[in-house]
C-alpha cells in the first residue's frame, strides 16, 4: 500500500514535466521518478499537462494541471514554466526545503534538470518543407535554445540520459563535466519476446503475409525529417525496384504533418502493397511482436527508446551511430550501428546482410535483451536518486541493486 500524500514525511520533491504517463519515453521516465519518490514516503508534487489517472490521485501527489491554451505549445511552455517556478519556491520555502526536477528548458531553477535532448546539437532537419514550416521550425528551434541554455547551464546537477548527451551539454552549452551524472532510461521487464500466438496475432493484424518478414519504423512523420525515414525510404526503394527478390513488408507507426506525403511517396513509386502506415498508434507493442527487424536512421537521438523497446521484444534493431543506445551496443552487434544516417546505400547492405541471416541476428540480440531488461524503470528512477540525492532512503534497495548489477 503506498503512503497517503497528507502523511508524507520523507523529503519534498517537485518535478516539472510535460506529462506523468506511460505514452512517450522522457514522460514515461519522469513518472517513474514520481512513482519511486512516493513509494519512500516522500511528499511529490507534479507539474504537467497531462496526467494518467494514477499520477493525479492527491492520495499519492500533489497535482498540479497546466492548460495548453487553444492547443498552442509555446503558450503551453510559458505557462508550465511559470507554474514550475511559482511551486517550486512555495515547496523550498516550507521548512526542510524541496528538490526541483526540471526537464531541459522547461523551466529555470537552479537545483536538477534532467536533459532528455539538447536543442544545440539538434539541427532542423527540414529541407523540401514548406517555407511557412521552415520559417516556424527554426523559430521554435532558436526560442528553445535560449530557454535550454538559461535552465541547464543555472542547474546545480545535469542528469543525461547517455554518453553522447553528455557530450553534449558539456561541448555546446559549457556545463562542467563534475556537474553531471549519467542515468540510462529504464525498460519495462514485461516487454519480453512475444508468444506464438501473441506474434501470430500481431502479424494478421497488420496483414503481412505467411513467412514475409516484417521491418518496423516507430517515430514521428514532420516535415522535419530527423528521424530518417527519407533514408530508409530510398534505401527501401532501391531494394524493391533491384530485381533481387527483396520481400519484406516495411510497417511505419507515427503520426504528424508529413504522413500524407509518405503515402503518396509510396503510391508513385508503386510500392504501396509493400508498406503499411499506421499513423500514430498506441500499438507498438503489437507491432513488434510483429516484427523482425526495426530500423531507426535518426539523424539526432539522444538515446532511442524506440530502439530499445524493440531490443527487449527480441527485435534486432538497426540504429545510427550518433544514437545515444547505439553506446550500449556490445561490439558483436556493431554491424547492426549505422555510420552515416544520410547514406542509404550504406543501410541497404545492412538491410541485405541481415536478411541474409534474419533468424541468426535474432538470436545474437538475445543477451543484449536480456541486458536491458534487467534494468526497469524502478531501477532507474532509484539511480536518479542516488546520483542527486543520495541520502533520501534505499540503502537496502541500493545493495540488491549492486548485487543485481554485479550478477549481470
Amino acid at each position: 500500500m503506498r503512503p497517503d500524500v497528507s502523511a508524507a514525511r520523507g523529503p519534498a520533491w517537485v518535478l516539472v514535466a510535460g506529462g506523468f504517463h506511460q505514452r512517450g519515453g522522457m514522460d514515461k521516465a519522469n513518472a517513474a521518478l514520481a512513482d519511486l519518490l512516493s513509494e519512500r514516503g516522500c511528499r511529490v508534487e507534479l507539474v504537467a499537462h497531462h496526467f494518467d489517472p494514477e499520477y493525479a490521485d492527491e492520495r499519492r501527489f500533489v497535482p498540479h494541471a497546466v492548460p495548453r491554451p487553444a492547443g498552442s505549445f509555446l503558450l503551453g511552455e510559458l505557462l508550465l514554466e511559470r507554474r514550475g517556478r511559482a511551486v517550486a519556491a512555495a515547496a523550498s520555502a516550507r521548512p526542510g526545503g524541496a528538490r526541483v526536477v526540471v526537464n531541459g528548458g522547461n523551466c529555470l531553477w537552479d537545483d536538477v534538470n534532467w536533459v532528455h535532448s539538447v536543442h544545440h546539437a539538434w539541427p532542423a532537419f527540414d529541407a523540401g518543407a514548406p517555407l511557412w514550416f521552415r520559417a516556424k521550425n527554426r523559430g521554435v528551434k532558436a526560442w528553445a535554445r535560449r530557454r535550454e541554455r538559461a535552465a541547464i547551464t543555472a542547474a546545480r546537477v545535469v542528469v543525461v540520459n547517455s554518453e553522447r548527451t553528455r557530450r553534449d551539454v558539456v561541448e555546446h552549452l559549457g556545463v562542467d563535466p563534475a556537474r553531471t551524472r549519467l542515468v540510462y532510461l529504464g525498460a519495462d521487464p514485461d516487454w519480453g519476446a512475444p508468444s506464438p500466438d501473441e506474434r501470430a496475432a500481431a502479424r494478421a493484424w497488420i496483414g503481412a503475409a505467411p513467412g514475409q518478414p516484417v521491418v518496423a519504423f516507430v517515430g514521428a512523420l514532420s516535415h522535419d525529417r530527423n528521424k530518417g525515414l527519407d533514408t530508409l525510404w530510398r534505401a527501401w526503394t532501391a531494394l524493391s525496384t533491384a530485381g533481387g527478390g527483396w520481400d519484406a513488408l516495411l510497417v511505419v507507426a507515427g503520426g504528424g504533418s508529413g504522413v500524407a506525403g509518405w503515402q503518396a511517396a509510396a503510391d508513385a513509386a508503386g510500392l504501396r502493397d509493400r508498406v503499411r502506415f499506421l499513423g500514430f498508434t498506441p500499438r507498438v507493442r503489437e507491432l513488434l511482436a510483429a516484427a523482425d527487424l526495426l530500423v531507426s536512421p535518426a539523424r539526432y537521438e539522444a538515446y532511442g527508446l524506440n530502439v530499445q523497446e524493440a531490443v527487449c521484444r527480441g527485435v534486432p534493431a538497426i540504429v545510427s551511430a550518433t544514437a545515444g543506445i547505439a553506446e550500449r551496443y556490445p561490439a558483436e552487434l556493431s554491424p547492426m550501428v549505422l555510420a552515416d544516417p544520410e547514406d542509404a546505400r550504406e543501410l541497404a547492405v545492412r538491410l541485405l546482410a541481415w536478411r541474409e541471416r534474419a533468424a541468426e541476428w535474432r538470436r545474437r540480440f538475445e543477451p543484449f535483451a536480456g541486458q536491458l531488461r534487467a534494468y526497469g524503470w524502478r531501477d532507474m528512477a532509484a539511480d536518479f536518486v542516488d546520483a542527486v540525492s543520495p541520502d533520501v532512503g534505499g540503502a537496502a534497495e541500493r545493495g540488491e541493486r549492486a548485487a543485481a548489477g554485479a550478477a549481470r
